[in-house]
């Protein structure tokens, strides 16, 4: 064990939390064993593809666990053997019952990527941009048996700017999260925990590919949140008259009146549709099978597709 370090578990498996594994395996604490998710199918190809937390723990020879669950006694077992002081859990993935929990001796800490109680849930980054707020951060709590309603031990605040994709804010998150954690494990048992007020939180819900189809009749400024929350997964689309999807990555309010879903101008600088109250400016679009293009590729190469006058997408009731 390094001198004055905690032994720790560590629970987590997209690239969030890979950065966070990253600090502590800097630091002067000892990562005893590591739990991701099992293998998944990813890309075309639907080959078998570690987490970025699996590559990581492979690449330091640390011991590796992926269980399909942690519900049976001897998954429990197996980390209980591990001995570790703390378990850490960034982005897991998989329910912790409540024998896990109380496991390690000092219990588990989360990091969670939103200002608790505000974005409980699956997708707190996608939703408060979605939501229009003006503040995230990511707040350190003592897991219960709650989905996010631990005690909180610490947080640390960042500003969402109005052009913030989920990709820019994530990334943003993944540099608070790291120095919030180690801050709060080298002071446990100094922090006070903080219960949350139950009365002010929310619920940040699973992204569903569904949500990602834009409805012309909302407020253009309402939809263009919507594009950057989620930017990059899924993309929001329209449908073009020809019932191709035309995926939007980027836009820009514009303060002016059209019929919803109508293409009111197309030239090289920016395709703009009207919208329920205002319009939007897509600036970076994508037609299927295609790279990401400007305003000004798509004018050169495909304005036949929706010229001005053009009807586009979901605009009846």
């Amino acid at each position: 064990m390094k001198p004055h370090g905690l032994k720790i578990l560590f629970a987590g498996t997209p690239e969030f939390a890979a950065c966070h594994l990253e600090a502590l395996l800097s630091s002067h604490h000892e990562v005893v064993a590591v739990y991701t998710q099992p293998d998944r199918p990813a890309g075309r190809g639907k080959k078998l593809t570690p987490s970025a937390v699996k590559a990581l723990a492979l690449q330091h020879n640390i011991t590796l666990y992926q269980p399909p669950s942690l519900k049976n006694a001897e998954a429990q077992q197996e980390l209980a053997n591990c001995g570790a002081d703390v378990m850490v859990v960034v982005a897991y993935g998989l329910l912790l019952p409540k024998a896990v929990l109380e496991t390690p001796r000092l219990g588990c800490l989360n990091v969670h990527g939103s200002i608790l109680p505000r974005w409980r849930g699956a997708a707190p980054i996608q939703r408060a941009i979605e939501a229009g707020d003006t503040i995230s951060g990511v707040t350190i709590m003592q897991m219960d048996e709650g989905l996010d309603t631990g005690a909180m031990l610490l947080k640390s605040e960042c500003p969402i700017v109005d052009t913030d994709t989920s990709a820019d804010l994530h990334d943003r998150l993944a540099e608070l999260g790291p120095p919030a954690l180690l801050e709060t494990l080298n002071n446990l048992g100094q922090l006070v925990p903080e219960p949350q007020n139950n009365e002010q939180a929310n619920y940040a819900r699973k992204i569903e590919k569904a949500e990602a189809e834009i409805d012309w009749r909302a407020p253009a400024i309402e939809i263009q949140r919507r594009i950057r929350a989620f930017n990059p997964f899924p993309i929001c689309y329209t449908t073009l008259p020809n019932n191709e999807r035309l995926r939007i990555h980027t836009a820009q309010f514009l303060d002016i009146a059209g019929e919803p879903g109508t293409v009111i101008s197309a030239d090289k600088h920016q395709l703009v549709v009207a919208c329920g109250e205002g319009a939007l400016a897509i600036t970076h679009l994508q037609l299927p099978g295609k790279k990401i293009m400007s305003a000004a590729e798509f004018a050169n190469g495909h304005s036949q597709l929706c010229p001005v006058g053009t009807c586009l997408g979901a605009v009846d009731g």
